[in-house]
């Protein structure tokens, strides 16, 4: 008689609301998935707009006595919350690979990035910089102070689904405002884990939330509920617009963080080993799947064929596998839709009459049938084409040849975004010259177009998002009111601009 097979038990999450993880009697449920094994990672609740008002509400009551904490007090539980992260980084590191599918070492990068946004953020407590000017008129102080905006909605996405995260919920909170939280549903354990350090490091009820589910429920639920006083959003361009119209019916404050089509300049003077480790790094990390991957290669004409040279050959023994493995470059795309994406738009691109010269495909047989395997690919294309337009957000390069310095600025500028950009040259001038005209929020020189730093900040022009920046000395800048003060102490009444 055959043995009934076990299944293993799938360990379920629930909701984390005024202190207090819960699941709802008879709630929905949706699970998350390992994209290189299929394995299923947890179950976790698919919240209604109920639990979002419950969510909301907890946020609103602990928000008068989060405020008033001073600001230093509120730096201290953030540098516990880093250093708890710090204790668990090893396994939090392992969460992000095999939830999102980032190799292990770019996962315990995404949850490092956390530590130091933390940490860089605590000192913010000590900080919140307002301006002190002169008056015009006698025995008068004129100032500034910064003061929270209230309860504010973070959702974000699932690429960096610890480090964005982290970028929002503690420039937030050491700004006094209360924070309901939704992270992207294929990555809510890597959300849960989040929580998990600042109840662990002692946050008071309510001041941070987490609810899961439908971005089309639980988004659209708290940007609509008139409590939740801004919205800090990162994702796709489309959704992105969306959410700024909802916001906008309530006159909230929304920033966004959008696309990207990140170009890589290499002209004919550039390093051209380091050019290759640059392009490697910011083309496929992640598989593509950050919003400042590197997605077009603008090669100068007089070292066009040695460069894409070698670039093909390097990709020879460019190993894609199972990212936790040692030794793997490159892991899977995130999911189903992204793998369906990605390999659409490798058709159109040879449609539209993209060469392809590496990749292209989908990886099958043994281990990658378990997964989301796209081989990393090279186009070659010409400037116009959807593959140089649109963002694709996979492991997919689209390799174009300028004549000059002014032609490869003219291509680069020419999209609709402008994130990231790179260029590689030993002339300083040409260096210069490309800091001040390409158009972009970031430019990196003999630099790959991903690698942020968090004092810097982070964002882009056109459609990449609304024009605010994350991280650095404006972090923030998008959780606080700035309030103008006058203190008079003439005795007097003093009228300012008029005379006599």
């Amino acid at each position: 008689m055959a043995l009934a097979k076990t299944v293993p038990k799938v360990e379920e999450y629930g909701l984390f609301i005024d202190g207090k993880w819960e699941s709802p009697g008879g709630a929905s449920r949706f699970t998350t998935r390992n994209p290189a094994t299929g394995e299923v990672l947890g179950s976790f609740v698919s919240a209604t707009a109920k639990e979002v008002d419950r969510a909301v509400s907890a946020a609103a009551k602990a928000f008068p006595k989060w405020r008033e904490t001073p600001a230093p007090k509120r730096g201290q539980l953030l540098l516990r919350v880093a250093e708890i992260y710090r204790e668990r980084k090893d396994e939090l590191g392992e969460t992000v690979t095999m939830e999102m599918g980032k190799i292990l070492p770019e996962g315990k990068g995404d949850v490092q990035e956390a530590i130091d946004f933390i940490e860089y953020m605590s000192g913010e407590g000590r900080r919140l910089l307002g301006e002190t000017v002169p008056s015009e008129l006698r025995n008068k102080y004129c100032m500034t102070v910064r003061q929270p905006k209230g309860v504010v909605a973070a959702i974000t996405p699932w690429n960096f689904p610890t480090a964005i995260p982290n970028w929002k919920i503690a420039a937030a909170l050491i700004s006094g405002n209360t924070v309901v939280f939704k992270p992207a549903s294929n990555t809510s354990l890597c959300g849960t884990k989040v929580v998990k350090a600042y109840e662990d490091a002692g946050l008071p009820p309510g001041v941070l939330n987490l609810v899961t589910g439908a971005g089309g429920i639980v988004g659209d639920a708290l940007i609509r509920d008139p409590r939740v006083k801004a919205v800090s959003f990162t994702g796709g361009t489309d959704t992105g617009k969306q959410v700024y119209l909802k916001g906008a019916e309530h006159l909230k404050y929304v920033h966004l963080e959008l696309g990207g089509k990140n170009p890589q300049i290499v002209l004919n003077d550039a390093n051209l080993d380091l050019a290759l480790d640059g392009v490697l790094f910011g083309a496929f990390g992640s598989s593509g799947q950050r919003c400042t991957a590197t997605s077009r290669l603008i090669i100068q004409e007089g070292v066009y064929d040695r460069f894409l040279g070698m670039l093909l050959d390097r990709l020879k023994s460019f190993k894609v596998g199972n990212p936790v493995d040692r030794g793997v470059d490159m892991g899977p795309v995130a999911s189903a839709d992204q793998e369906k994406k990605v390999l659409t738009y490798i058709d159109v691109g040879q449609k539209e009459g993209a060469k392809l010269r590496a990749g292209g495909k989908k990886l099958t047989g043994g281990d990658y049938d378990k997964g989301y395997f796209v081989a990393p690919t090279v186009l070659e294309a010409k400037h116009g084409m959807r593959v140089t337009k649109e963002e694709i957000f996979g492991p997919v390069l689209s390799v174009m040849k300028v004549k000059d310095f002014e032609e490869a600025v003219r291509v680069a500028n020419d999209v609709d975004y402008g994130l990231s950009s790179s260029i590689y040259t030993k002339d300083v001038n040409l260096s210069f010259q490309a800091m001040e005209r390409l158009e972009a929020g970031i430019t990196y020189i003999n630099a790959p177009t991903i690698g942020a730093e968090v004092q810097l900040p982070f964002g882009g022009i056109k459609q990449t998002g609304n024009g605010g920046r994350e991280a650095g000395t404006t972090a923030i800048d998008e959780f606080t009111e700035i309030k103008t003060v006058f203190v008079d102490f003439s005795n007097k009444l003093q009228k300012a601009q008029i005379e006599g």
